[in-house]
Parts: C-alpha cells; structure tokens; sequence
C-alpha cells in the first residue's frame, strides 16, 4: 500500500505468520504477490479435534473495480484432506471476532490441502443459495503459479457463474438481505412493549425473510423467538386445543428450557387454556422473559381460508385465539405475538358464526412497503456488479416503477438481465435497453409470477380484483364510484403496495401488474371505437373458432372413431362440397388451408352431435346455441353497418361465457 491511496500487493508491516506451517508460508507468500495482506490472524479450534489458521487480505484496485470488492477478505486455511461443514463456519467465526473491521460478507477465500477442493466445495455448497461465494484454491496449486492471470481467473469462475439475483427461498441469513431492517426493528420494540401485532403483503414480499430477519435480531440479543408455520400439517390439523400443546411444545423445544409440559392428552376443551398459561408462567420463570411466538402463514388456521375443515368452517379459530387472547390480557409482559401472512381478513372479519372474532381490530394491520429506489439500488448494484454486471443509474428507478418495489419480481428481471450477458463479457455495463429487453422477457414468459402474486385478489377479494381491472381498463369514473362507496376496497388495493393515491386520485404502483391486468382483462375496455369494436369481435371470434376446431376434431374421434367422424362433418357439409373435399384426411377437414370450414358448421356438428358436447359447455343447449348463433351472425364483414353499444356488450357475455368453456378444454 503506498499514499496515493491506492493498494498493490504485499504484506503489511505489522503481519506476523510465525504461527504458520512452512507450506502455509509459502502460499502465504504466493498470495502477497497478487494482494495486500493485513492480518495474521491466528489458530481457530472448532470441535475436538478440529484447527484451522486464517490470515486477511485487501483486495487491490485490480480487485475492486473487477468485483466490486471494497472490504477486507478472510483466507482460511484447511490442512485437511477432507471439506466438511464445520470448515465454512470457520469463515463465519472469523468475521464475529473482527466485526469491527470491513470484512467482506459475501466473498471469502478458501486454501485446502484437499487437492480436489473445487469439486468437495461445489458439491458441499450446492443445495445452500445462500451461501457465500467462497473461491477455493488447494494447498499444491498454489505453491507454483506461473500465469499471472490465475487468481483472477479463479475469482472471474465463482463470481461470474453464479446468478445471485436467483432466489426462490426465503433468506435465512443477513448475505443477502436487503432493506426492510426499519420494519424489523420496529416489529422487535413492538414484541419487546409487549405489543401485538399483524404483517400482511402480496406472495413473494419477503414475508417469511422478515421473520427470519427478527428472529436473527432477537437472537443477537439473547433472546429466544418460537415461530409456528401454520401451514404445517403437524399444527392445521389440530384441534385448537391439541394446537395449544403443540405451541408449547414448539415454545419448549426453542427456549431448550426445562418446563413441565403436561401430555398432550391432557389439554382438553376444558383444561388446555389453563395449562397453556401455567406453562408459559413456567417459562418465564426459568428464562426471566417473555414468552415471543410467531405465527407464520397465518390463512392456514383462519377462517374461510384454511385447508383444515375445522379452522375453515368450524370455530377453532376463535376458541384458539380466545385463549391466547385471554392470557395475553390476564398476565403482564408473559406473552407477546406477530401474526404473518397474505390475508388480513383474520383481523377483518367482527364474527365467526355468533362468536365474536377475539381479534377483530386486536391492532392495525401493517403491510410489507416496497422497495425505495435507494434500496433497490443496494439490493441490484452490490448483487450485479459481483456478478460482473454493472446497471446504468436510471435503471433503479424505472425498475422500481415497473414493479412496485417488489424485491422478488426486481431480482427475477435482473436475473433475466444477467443471462442475456455471457461470462467472457464480463464486467459490463447494462443500459435501458438492455433492462427493457429483460423486463419484457419477464411480462412476456414469466407471468404465472404476476398471476401467482395477485392470485389472493382473486381468490379472496374478487371486488377489488374488478377494481383494479377498471383502473387498468382506465374506467376511472366506475373505480372512484367503488372507492367511494366501499373505503375498505382501496384499503386493501393501497395496503398491498398495488395502488397509490395524491390529490390527482388513484394510480398503478406496481406496473407490471397493471400490463398483466390489461392482458387477462383486455376484452373489458369501455368506450371503443367502430373499429375498435370490430377489431376486438374479430380477434376473439378468430380465437374461438381455431379452439372449436381442435376440440371437435378430437372429441368426434375419440367417441366415434376416424372413419364415423369424417362421415359425420363430411354429412353436415353436404352437396358439392362434401364431394370436393371427401378426399381429404379425417384431421385435413378441420384445417382451413385445405377445408371450407365456417363457424357455422362447427355449430351444426355440436348440435349434431350435442350429447358428445354436453359437458364441455357449462350452459344448457339451449343457452350454448344462443351464444354462438349471435357469436356467428357478429362476422366482421358486417363492417358495413354499425354496432351498438348494446349489441356489443351482448357479444362479450356471449364470447366470454364460449371462451370460459374453450379454456376449460382445449
């Protein structure tokens, strides 16, 4: 290091590597060539019979600006043959010990007398995501290195191959996690005040990430959280006083304390409460804190929502939370709970059957914020450019616009960015063209994320699903008539992070979803032209018709076999041009290159054959031919007169109610 500021490769005056083998010495020695080591660090014992040595270096401006590393780097040293588990927590224990210097989290560096050490940590790390990035070397490789390229080369391999932005699972580490730390702290006081307290958001917000998020923090205090996944069978389904033992049992297992906890045959109807209560009183007793529970994927025990016939339609929800209700109000500082999940109607809904809901309004439902820019540019630029891949500064904020601050949508686009780039280009520069080319591979191909996310508006707020079509469909005027009327609407829509309000009224936050809405919901927009009107009646009755084709054709087949199907279309054409195309293939006759097939013959052969078609249409006979009469006399080359507004709503609940069962069969 000289004073320009910069750093070369070397060894820094203070370092002491006396403790070392002589073998280590020398890959200590090859590793001063390439960088600036700082630290000798010292013997690091683990287990029994288990010793490991590190050393720490800083990367030089090579280093830096390849792979934007801008801390100090820990080296362990492994003088055995074999990689086990316990050698990656050496990395964790080093950086605990010096917490006060820059270490780097995600980058740690790896020497192994295990000749075949890329192989033994690939196959170590391969079913941990979040794991660091770990470069491995072996003890021999390094004792004589004529390229001078071969470290980097090394470090282009592990940094370069590895998509980081590809997160399925919930982070259970601190790596890789990012924003959210207000939220975490705010809900830890929260528990801490002996307050309740409900979070709520959309699939994939990081719901489950946060709670490990809390639990990490808690634990960094002493003290001890028990989460409950509701979506485990082993708790859902319980009765609600067979539950009440097995929270218990879950409150023991994670405290480790030595708490009389009765059988659970004991925990009646009658006696669970009373037992729940004198085991928490128990716990607090021993441990001298209060009793914190985590009640994760909390729709699988609520009503109307649960799995559990039970939780769903039976009154466990409310005897359960009545409990624990009970004693939370009865007893100071003894218990402290966080309800987490995608549907707040828990909370909402003022009775189950004629027992009031012993949390209705219990506390306001907080719901999972976006991502700001500024934490979209942390998440995307530190992830990226470790990748080799550096995104233009406009890029945060329209990726932030796009999807609503959705950290799991963002990665999955950047993910896509990053695939579009090959290694031997890195590092790079991304621009907008480059990210729109992403984001719309992901609109495009990856939908059933989109759907997947606002699937809960579907399934449980059907109203607020139409409201955002009509926002998307730009029906301003119906949308502020339901906002207006129903408060709780909106509520809901601007709780979720999928809709903002100013003074102008209301907007998408998340664009991406309202594209995935004009999609699903194209055939819904009001106000169109003559031409807009014949252009939609074209496009869908073009649709349907290729659809009836297949599924006739496959249908007449497969209940009539080839020879009897091709009689029965071949009958219904009739006169000349049964003749002309009796040559044709059983299958050419529903191919309209080779076949005069009209919509209206596909219509006679369902009549025809109606009892071959029965269960795919949902309407009766009656209603089904209705429909695709008008579909049929709606042809496009009636340009020639106007259609009213009237006869085109008609068309659509028509074409709607063919294409429901198309959907269902083709």
């Amino acid at each position: 290091m000289t004073t320009d500021g910069k750093i070369y490769p070397g060894k820094h005056p203070m370092f002491i590597d006396r403790h070392f083998s002589h073998e280590e010495k020398d890959v200590i020695n090859t590793l001063s060539k390439e960088f600036y080591l700082t630290n000798g660090g010292e013997r690091i014992r683990l287990g029994v019979n288990s010793e490991y040595k590190y050393i720490i270096i800083s990367p030089t401006d090579l280093y830096k600006d390849m792979f934007n590393l801008d801390r100090e780097i820990i080296v362990v040293f492994s003088p055995y043959q074999a990689i086990q588990a316990r050698t990656l927590d050496v990395f964790e224990h080093v950086a605990k010990k010096h917490s006060s210097l820059r270490v780097e989290k995600i980058c740690n560096i790896l020497v192994s007398a295990d000749d075949n050490v890329e192989d033994s940590i690939n196959e170590l790390i391969k079913n941990e995501p979040e794991t660091q990035i770990i470069i491995p070397f072996s003890y021999r490789e390094l004792k004589k290195i004529q390229d001078s390229f071969f470290f980097r080369n090394r470090f282009r391999k592990y940094f370069y191959t590895r998509d980081l932005f590809a997160f399925e699972a919930p982070l259970k580490k601190d790596i890789y996690f990012f924003g959210r730390s207000d939220l975490i702290q705010e809900l830890i006081n929260r528990l801490k005040s002996g307050e309740n307290s409900g979070v709520f958001g959309l699939r994939k917000t990081g719901k489950t990430s946060l709670i490990n998020g809390i639990e990490r923090n808690l634990s960094k205090e002493g003290v001890v959280t028990t989460i409950i996944d509701c979506q485990d069978t082993s708790f859902n389904q319980r009765r609600w006083n067979e539950s009440l033992y097995y929270l218990c049992k879950k409150v023991k297992d994670s405290m480790e304390v030595d708490c009389n906890l009765p059988d659970e045959e004991m925990f009646t109807v009658k006696d669970s409460s009373i037992l729940t209560e004198e085991f928490f009183k128990g716990c607090k007793t021993k441990l001298r804190s209060t009793v914190f529970i985590i009640f994760d994927e909390i729709e699988n025990i609520s009503r109307g929502t649960s799995p559990s016939e039970h939780w769903n339609s039976g009154k466990d929800f409310a005897l359960f939370w009545q409990t624990l209700r009970s004693i939370f109000q009865r007893n100071s500082n003894l218990i402290s709970y966080l309800i987490v999940g995608t549907n707040p109607t828990c909370i909402e809904s003022p009775k189950i059957d004629n027992v009031d809901n012993p949390i209705f309004n219990h506390f306001k439902p907080i719901y999972i914020p976006g991502f700001e820019t500024k934490e979209t540019r942390e998440m995307v630029r530190k992830l990226g450019k470790r990748m080799g891949i550096k995104f233009d500064e406009t890029i945060y904020s329209k990726l932030t616009e796009d999807f609503g601050g959705h950290p799991f949508l963002m990665r999955h686009v950047c993910s896509l960015v990053a695939a579009s780039v090959s290694e031997s280009e890195r590092p790079v520069d991304v621009g907008r063209p480059s990210y729109r080319r992403g984001r719309d591979s992901f609109i495009e191909n990856h939908s059933n994320y989109l759907e997947m996310i606002v699937g809960i508006l579907k399934d449980f707020y059907p109203d607020e699903y139409d409201m955002l079509t009509m926002l998307a469909n730009d029906d301003i005027e119906t949308f502020e008539e339901f906002a207006t009327l129903h408060p709780s609407y909106t509520a809901h829509l601007l709780g979720y992070g999928i809709i903002k309000k100013d003074h102008d009224g209301y907007d998408f936050n998340i664009d991406s979803i309202r594209d995935f809405i004009l999609d699903q919901s194209k055939y819904r927009k009001i106000g169109l032209t003559q031409e807009g009107m014949w252009a939609e009646i074209s496009e869908r009755r073009n649709s349907a018709e290729v659809k009836l084709r297949k599924l006739i054709r496959f249908l007449l087949k497969a209940n009539l076999g080839a020879a009897t199907a091709k009689e029965t279309v071949l009958n219904i054409f009739g006169g000349a041009r049964k003749e002309k195309l009796a040559r044709l293939s059983y299958e050419e006759l529903f191919d309209a290159r080779k076949s005069e097939i009209y919509f209206s013959d596909l219509s006679k052969i369902i009549s025809k054959k109606w009892e071959i078609f029965s269960n795919t249409f949902e309407n009766a006979r009656q209603d089904t031919f209705r429909n695709l009469d008008f579909i049929n006399s709606s042809r496009n080359d009636a340009h020639a007169k106007d259609i009213t507004e009237e006869q085109f709503s008609y068309f659509r609940i028509c074409m709607s109610k063919i294409e429901g069962d198309l959907d269902q069969s083709v």
